[in-house]
């Protein structure tokens, strides 16, 4: 058995590394075939990377959250807690998209920006900078941009 510390205090725990990307994956979280988990991203966690979603960088996909479709989570970003991004959205840079946040169709999130609480974005929306979209927060005009 390989093992791996994915570094979030739990120690060594059970891993392989992804057959399309060679990113290390916990035994516990699932990982489709067509996703992509590149070298230096992490899934762990019971979370779940399935359709042809991405992971790569420094990303990191945890606890219970949920990538897919043709989604994107790259550079340091970070998706954990409950929360889900599918679609076409892409979460990339210092973003972190955690509790039950959904960001989801084709909203880009990026920057040192933090998307959490119920949370949900959706359409053509961009958020970026050093913000927080917090409570039960929703955007979604096509035209949108939260900075």
């Amino acid at each position: 058995m390989t093992y791996f510390d994915f570094n979030d205090g739990n120690g060594p725990v059970p891993a392989h590394q992804h057959s399309n990307g060679n990113g290390w994956v916990a035994d516990t979280a699932e990982v489709a075939d067509t996703a992509y988990v590149g070298t230096d991203a992490v899934v762990y966690g019971n979370a779940k990377v399935f359709g042809y979603a991405k992971v790569y960088g420094n990303a990191r996909v945890s606890d219970n959250a949920e990538v897919y479709g043709n989604a994107e989570v790259s550079d340091n970003a970070k998706v954990y807690g409950n929360a889900k991004v599918f679609g076409y959205a892409m979460v990339y840079e210092n973003a972190h998209v955690y509790d039950h946040a959904m960001v989801y169709e084709n909203v880009e999130v990026s920057g040192y920006v933090e998307i959490f609480g119920m949370t949900v974005i959706t359409g053509e929306a961009r958020v970026f900078g050093d913000g927080l979209v917090s409570g039960n927060a929703r955007v979604s005009d096509d035209e949108e941009e939260v900075e």
